[in-house]
């Protein structure tokens, strides 16, 4: 699927989205346009496999038979036969639909103004949440309220609303049925979509894509491979304010299916939550192959990050980070002792940016590779923050600071800064990047393009030097600015004036003022001939 095609698709429901939502809120009519994507893919999937399993056996049945789903179909003729099908399928695809909840029998519902659409969805929802897979996904709808008076007053109302947000879905997917593989594209740009409308809101669950592909990049550079520059596997990448986890899949993009072990992601807010577990699925992440926890990551109620034992703690290959900028929070007396912050201290309660740091730092690998997106307000305030970042610094675990243009995320216009840290950092020095100025301006957002990310990209990681863009500067500068990391002191963007000779100034000026006697006395010649007065000064 080329990318016109996929922009298509992506366009076309979107404005089926637009079209359809009336007074609904867009947050709103998110989940449910997301959720309906979300069912025909995995509908789609399953009946492919299905396909594949039954081979010949699969009923081959025109649209305008009558006889209903070809899987409804054979579930009615091999009733003895269903169970061990079913157990196949759960090894080929590690889930189940049962037919009355697949995609094509819900959009024929809806098609037919059916009065059991809304209760065989109801019902659909729940079977996906408890007995679709191995693991359930409890839950995952919870967000979803196909009871909610916003659809309509009466039941029969809510059914014909959605019958027509169904019908006309499945209607403009039709031209992209073969497209299956691509519906999460069509997912992540619709995400986007929504992320543009909803302000402040969208930095709950949208890091834009330009600035997940900066970080994807970060933490599967690898020096050590000339040829390709790229790291050959991770064996765990942590996000731990996922969001829709657009950051981990994009981590996932660059390594390839197969080139990580597994995705862990946390996030407390619960529609957000359930967006990142569908969107794992619907770009083909298995559910062996995640793991996404819904809590709060400051108060660390993770129970697999809670292990006191050293030699058991988890330790990820790679984390990257979008948490909320400058978040208050609450922290406790005893987390002076915890361990994520006992060696570098609490952060204020004013701004939380680097008690998510430390959070995410603790479970770095001693090889492993940490980006985080931050407010810049965390390279130089001071008080317990400037004791943190010193401590880091002469700790010498941060590798890079990049500054990035303001107004590039839909929820704020603050510049941020991109820190990325190692335990065991090789080179002396630090590198900072300043890329505030290397942009494209946006009607709404700025945006970095292919050579912006690229150039940022090639800097860090061949830790470039680049007059008014990027440098590397040894810790005793660093110590001799007080460990403040204001980029501006050490990569000026500002064009120097430049350097007046006075010499060859004084002799241009005397110059001109020959050159005004000259033409002032030709002037007075002409009026002479005249019998004009001449002026005064040009004889």
């Amino acid at each position: 699927m080329n990318e016109q095609i996929q922009k298509q698709l992506g366009k076309t429901l979107w404005n089926i989205a637009d079209a359809l939502r009336g007074s609904m809120n867009a947050d709103d009519f998110r989940d449910y346009m997301l959720s309906f994507l979300f069912l025909r893919y995995l509908s789609g999937n399953y009946e492919a496999a299905a396909k594949r399993e039954l081979g010949p056996d699969y009923p081959d049945l025109s649209e305008d038979s009558g006889a209903g789903t070809p899987l409804q179909v054979w579930y009615d003729a091999n009733p003895d036969d269903v169970a061990e099908f079913e157990k196949q399928m759960r090894r080929k695809v590690h889930y189940v639909i049962q037919p009355p909840y697949l995609w094509n029998n819900i959009a024929n519902l809806a098609r037919t103004q059916s009065d059991e659409l809304l209760l065989t969805l109801y019902d659909g929802f729940k079977y996906i949440e408890n007995e679709s897979f191995q693991s359930t996904f409890g839950g995952l709808f919870s967000e979803i309220n196909l009871y909610s008076e916003k659809l309509g007053k009466t039941q029969a109302d809510k059914n014909k609303k959605l019958c027509a947000i169904i019908a006309e879905i499945a209607r403009g997917l039709t031209e992209f049925s073969s497209e299956l593989d691509h519906l999460g594209d069509a997912y992540e740009y619709l995400i986007g979509q929504f992320a543009a409308g909803s302000g402040k809101k969208a930095g709950e669950f949208y890091t834009p894509q330009q600035i997940s592909d900066i970080l994807s990049a970060i933490v599967t550079l690898d020096s050590q491979e000339p040829a390709t520059g790229q790291k050959q596997r991770l064996a765990s990448v942590l996000d731990f304010a996922c969001g829709s986890g657009s950051l981990l899949l994009n981590v996932r993009k660059r390594m390839g299916s197969h080139g990580i072990g597994k995705i862990f992601g946390q996030e407390s807010n619960i529609t957000t939550y359930n967006l990142a577990r569908m969107n794992m699925l619907l770009h083909g992440v298995k559910d062996s192959e995640f793991e996404i926890y819904h809590g709060d990551t400051l108060a660390n109620d993770w129970d697999i990050l809670r292990e006191l034992n050293p030699a058991k703690k988890p330790a990820f290959d790679a984390i990257v980070a979008n948490p909320p900028f400058s978040l208050r929070w609450e922290p406790t007396e005893a987390m002076g002792d915890d361990v994520r912050f006992k060696n570098y201290g609490l952060a204020p309660k004013s701004a939380a940016d680097f008690a998510f740091l430390l959070h995410g730092f603790h479970y770095l690998k001693d090889e492993g590779v940490m980006a985080i997106i931050l407010p810049h307000g965390v390279l130089f305030r001071g008080g317990a923050e400037e004791r943190i970042r010193t401590k880091l610094l002469k700790d010498g675990h941060i590798d890079t600071v990049i500054g990035l243009p303001a107004n590039l995320f839909y929820s704020t216009g603050i510049p941020v800064c991109i820190l990325v840290l190692k335990k065991c950092k090789k080179p002396d020095d630090v590198l900072f990047i300043n890329a505030a100025e290397h942009f494209d301006k946006g009607k709404r957002q700025n945006q970095l393009t292919d050579k912006h990310i690229g150039k940022i990209i090639e800097t860090y990681q061949f830790r470039k030097e680049e007059e008014r863009y990027s440098k590397r500067v040894s810790m005793e500068r660093i110590a001799e600015e007080g460990y403040n990391l204001n980029i501006s002191r050490y990569v000026s963007t500002a064009v120097g004036e430049k350097e007046i000779d006075l010499a060859a100034t004084h002799k241009d000026l005397i110059d001109i003022e020959r050159d005004i006697q000259d033409a002032t006395a030709k002037h007075n010649a002409f009026l002479r001939e005249l019998g004009l007065a001449p002026l005064p000064g040009g004889d």
